[in-house]
């Protein structure tokens, strides 16, 4: 495990959507999904805004691992579970990066079931 750079983490934190896409058990990556994405801290966060059930959402949790496109970067990564304590942050930094596109969209990011569905995305060597 490594951890972003300063200038990875500028260039995704700053783009407006993440592309993702999670490894299949030989290996080879599922399609990419275009999804919203922040960045809190020196962290990347996703949310899946159709609950536990969405299927990239699934597949990630399943897998564990993938790769994301964001702001011209391109990384293996792991997903996890974010930690509770950090929800008010990731919300905060949805709404900061999100609202101009109204509340029924940033809702579906920041209800209240989204800690079962927030992961940490921590990049891999």
């Amino acid at each position: 495990m490594t951890s972003w750079t300063h200038d990875e983490l500028e260039r995704v934190g700053d783009a407006r959507e993440l592309q993702v896409a999670s490894r299949r058990p030989d290996g080879t990556l599922r399609r990419y999904v275009t999804i919203w994405h922040v960045r809190s801290g020196d962290a990347v966060y996703i949310r899946s805004a159709h609950g536990p059930d969405n299927g990239w959402f699934r597949r990630a949790m399943a897998a564990g691992t993938g790769r994301i496109r964001s702001g011209g970067v391109e990384r293996d990564v792991t997903f996890e579970l974010a930690d509770p304590g950090v929800r008010h942050d990731v919300d905060a930094a949805y709404h900061a990066k999100y609202d101009r596109y109204g509340p029924a969209p940033v809702g579906a990011v920041t209800g209240p079931d989204v800690l079962q569905t927030t992961l940490r995305v921590m990049p891999r060597d």
